[in-house]
C-alpha cells in the first residue's frame, strides 16, 4: 500500500503532540503507511509507594474515522510495539522495507507454486509405477468411462466393500 502523504500542518501538529509536556496525558508516538496513528499514555500517575518505572505505559492505535473496523490493519512492526515486544516504535524506513519484503515473499511464493504445478503428478500419470499396487494393465477391471481401474487389484486382496464387522460376544470368564 503506498504511504499516505501527510501535509506540513499535520506534521507540525504531530510534532506538537509528541512533546512530553508535564500537563499532557497522551503522547503521539508515530504513524504507519495506512494512516493509523499510535499514542502512549499512563492510566494512573505513580503514587508514593510505587516507583515511576513500575507503572507501565499504555499503547493504543487510532485509525482514520472513514475506516471500517474490518479494514483496520496494523503492521507486524507496530503490533510488536503495541504489545511491548519492542521498545522503540518502527521508523518509516523500516515500514517501507517491510512492505518490500512482503511483496518479495508473495512473488517468491507464486514462483514456488508455479514450479510445484509444473512437476508431474503420480496420481494423474497412469504410467508411473506405485509400490504395492499393480499398474492398471494388470488389474484388468474397467471403470464406467471404459478406462482400467487402478484400484481393482487392491480391492481383490482385502475385504470387499460390503464387509461389516460382527457383534462382539465375550465368553464366560473364570471366577477368581
Amino acid at each position: 500500500m503506498p504511504p499516505r502523504q501527510i501535509g506540513p500542518i499535520a506534521q507540525a501538529w504531530y510534532k506538537w503532540k509528541a512533546l512530553r509536556l508535564p500537563w499532557r496525558k497522551r503522547f503521539f508516538i508515530g504513524y504507519d503507511l495506512q494512516g493509523n496513528t499510535y499514542w502512549e499514555f499512563q492510566l494512573t500517575k505513580p503514587s508514593a509507594t510505587t516507583s515511576p518505572s513500575d507503572s507501565r505505559w499504555r499503547r493504543i492505535v487510532h485509525y482514520p474515522r472513514s475506516t471500517h473496523y474490518s479494514q483496520v490493519k496494523v503492521s507486524p512492526l507496530w503490533h510488536q510495539w503495541l504489545r511491548h515486544m519492542r521498545r522503540d516504535p518502527p521508523t518509516l524506513e523500516e515500514q517501507t522495507g517491510d512492505v518490500v519484503r512482503q511483496q518479495r515473499m508473495k512473488y517468491l511464493a507464486a514462483e514456488a507454486d508455479a514450479r510445484w504445478e509444473a512437476k508431474p503428478r503420480v496420481m494423474e500419470d497412469g504410467n508411473a509405477p506405485r509400490e504395492g499396487i499393480a499398474p492398471p494393465e494388470e488389474a484388468g477391471a474397467k471403470t464406467q468411462d471404459g478406462e482400467k481401474d487402478p484400484w481393482a487389484k487392491a480391492r481383490s486382496r482385502g475385504p470387499s466393500e460390503d464387509w461389516q464387522p460382527t457383534a462382539w460376544n465375550p465368553g464366560v470368564g473364570k471366577k477368581r
